[in-house]
C-alpha cells in the first residue's frame, strides 16, 4: 500500500507536467475551438497538483521519517539536506502557479494576446518546476537506495 501511495504522488506529478505541456501547445494555437480544452486542462493541472501535494503531505508525515533516517546515515545525505529541503519550498510556488493557471486560462485567449502570453509564461514555469521536482524526487529515492545498499553491505 505504501508503494501505491508514493507512485500515485509521482503519477500525479507527471500528469501535471503533461497537462501543462499540452496547455502550452494549445495556447500557441489558441482559437475558439480549443478554448474549452485549455480551460479543462488548466483545471486538471491544478487538481492534480493539489492531490499530489496532499498525498505527499501524508507520506512526509507518516512514512518519510524512516526514509530520512536511511538517507542521513547513508552516503547521500545531501539527498535530504539539499534536495528534500528545496522540494519542500518549491512546492509552494508550484501550488500558487497551478492554482492561478485556470484563472488566467479563463480569458478569451484567441482574442487576447496579452492573456495568451501570461498563460504561456505560467505554463512554462509550471513545466520547469515540475521537471525540477520530479528530478529531486529521483535523487531522494536514490538517497534511500544508496543508504539501504550501504547498510546491507556493512553487515
Amino acid at each position: 500500500m505504501n508503494e501505491f501511495i508514493l507512485m500515485t504522488h509521482v503519477l500525479l506529478g507527471v500528469f501535471c507536467l503533461v497537462a501543462s505541456v499540452w496547455v502550452f501547445v494549445e495556447v500557441l494555437h489558441a482559437s475558439e475551438a480549443n478554448q474549452g480544452r485549455i480551460r479543462f486542462l488548466s483545471r486538471a493541472t491544478a487538481v492534480a497538483m493539489w492531490l499530489a501535494f496532499l498525498i505527499a503531505g501524508y507520506w512526509y508525515v507518516t512514512l518519510y521519517p524512516a526514509d530520512k533516517a536511511i538517507i542521513l546515515k547513508g552516503p547521500w545525505p545531501f539527498a535530504h539536506n539539499f534536495f528534500m529541503e528545496t522540494k519542500e519550498h518549491l512546492v509552494m510556488l508550484l501550488l500558487l502557479l497551478t492554482t492561478y493557471f485556470p484563472i488566467v486560462a479563463a480569458n478569451p485567449l484567441a482574442r487576447n494576446p496579452d492573456a495568451r502570453k501570461v498563460v504561456l509564461w505560467v505554463a512554462g514555469m509550471i513545466i520547469v518546476l515540475t521537471l525540477t521536482m520530479e528530478g529531486e524526487g529521483g535523487i531522494i529515492a536514490m538517497g534511500v537506495k544508496a543508504g539501504l545498499k550501504q547498510a546491507c553491505l556493512s553487515k
